[in-house]
This record gives C-alpha cells, structure tokens and sequence, in this order.
C-alpha cells in the first residue's frame, strides 16, 4: 500500500505561492531505500574577500544609499549540530525596493552603488556573519495593493542543509498582510531578525538570524 504524507493547504497567495504548493498529497519514500536520498552537498564554494559586504560594490566606491547593517547568527541541524563551511548566498532589494534584476519593473529608484547579492561561508563553529544596506519594502500586487515587507533572501547549501529561506524585520507593518507571514502562523518569530546595537562596527543596525535545518523548531523555507 502507498503511504501519502500530509497535504499543505493554500493560504493567501501572491499568485506564485498557489503554484508552489502541491494539489495531492505527497508520496513517501520508502523506509528501506530513503538514507539513499539524504541530500548532502559537498564543500564546493570558495568567496571572494569582500563579497560579504553587500554595502559597496568595492572596497574603492561608495557606500550605498540608506542605512547599512550587519546580519549575523549560526547554521545548526535540528538537533543543534554546527553546519560548517556551508555556502550562504544573499540578496535583497535596495534602499529604494529595487532589485538589480531584468524582471524588475517596478519603476523604483536604482542604486548604481548597491549590486544587491552577496556570499559567505559558515566558520568551524557554524557561524556566519555578512552587511548589506536595509531594504525597503516594494508593491508586489498592485493590482490588489499588497506590499511585501523589507526582507532579505538567503539560499543556503553545505553539509545535510539545502534551502532558501527569507528574514524578515520586526515591527514592519507590512508583516501582517505578507501570505508567507501568515501561512507561518505563530512560527513566524523563527524568520524574525533580533536587533542589537553596534556600537563598535561601522554600520547602522545589527540583527540577529540563527537558522535551524529542520526539526520542530525549524527556520520556514521558500
């Protein structure tokens, strides 16, 4: 008999989630072969040196426009297991709400100074730390007037950890009405960003974003 595991249900979309989101229930792997399908990416990522500061596009130009911030936090497996030297690649929109990105027709402001992606590398201890500049939020449906709030994507690989997952940032009013938001339920904290001063760094905000591969406690996926 075919075991079927459970069937997500389709909440509020921005006419990509619907799609996304699988009308059947899926089929499980059987026991005895499954170990076989443990996704695990091998160490392939070499950064280069300043690809960790998102907030100039080099050393030598200017920073770009709106306030600069560090995000940091540790990779764990759901049992609390550092994932070292996995591969965190990061975007996010401009201080305006623009993304450098050919499907981008939102007519927002381009920042020549902000190239918007960025790469990092988990230490031994499954920490990883990089600056972008804080982005705004844009119109995503204008048809219906929904806003996606401020955030920043990150698609990470290393080790048994594949996903791509979003932070978001407190106290955004746009939270309340983003679909992923509201499909996270109570769970949403997990993609929250922990604010914290940086009194000593040369940035304007610091955010804490531990993210778990997993478990009950898990960090919600795209």
């Amino acid at each position: 008999m075919t075991k079927l595991g459970r069937q997500l249900g389709i909440g509020p979309t921005d006419n990509t989630s619907d799609q996304r989101t699988p009308r059947k229930r899926l089929r499980l792997i059987p026991e005895a072969v499954r170990e076989s399908f443990v996704p695990v990416v091998p160490a392939r990522a070499v950064t280069r040196q300043y690809e960790w500061d998102m907030t100039r596009i080099s050393p030598d130009l200017p920073r770009a426009d709106g306030d600069a911030i560090e995000v940091s936090g540790t990779l764990r497996t759901a049992d609390g297991k550092p994932v070292r030297g996995a591969l965190l690649e990061i975007w996010n929109a401009n201080h305006y709400g623009r993304y450098r990105h050919v499907e981008d027709h939102s007519g927002l402001k381009l920042d020549e100074n902000f190239f918007g992606m960025g790469r990092v590398l988990t230490d031994y201890d499954g920490t990883y730390r990089f600056w972008t500049i804080s982005p705004g939020a844009y119109l995503a449906r204008p048809d219906i007037g929904r806003w996606r709030p401020k955030h920043i994507h990150l698609s990470i690989s290393g080790g048994p950890v594949r996903l791509i997952t979003q932070m978001y940032f407190p106290d955004e009013p746009n939270n309340a009405t983003d679909p992923m938001a509201i499909l996270m339920g109570d769970a949403f904290g997990r993609n929250m960003g922990k604010p914290y001063a940086t009194p000593d760094i040369d940035v304007d905000q610091g955010y804490r974003f531990d993210i778990v591969a997993g478990g009950r406690n898990a960090t919600f996926f795209e």
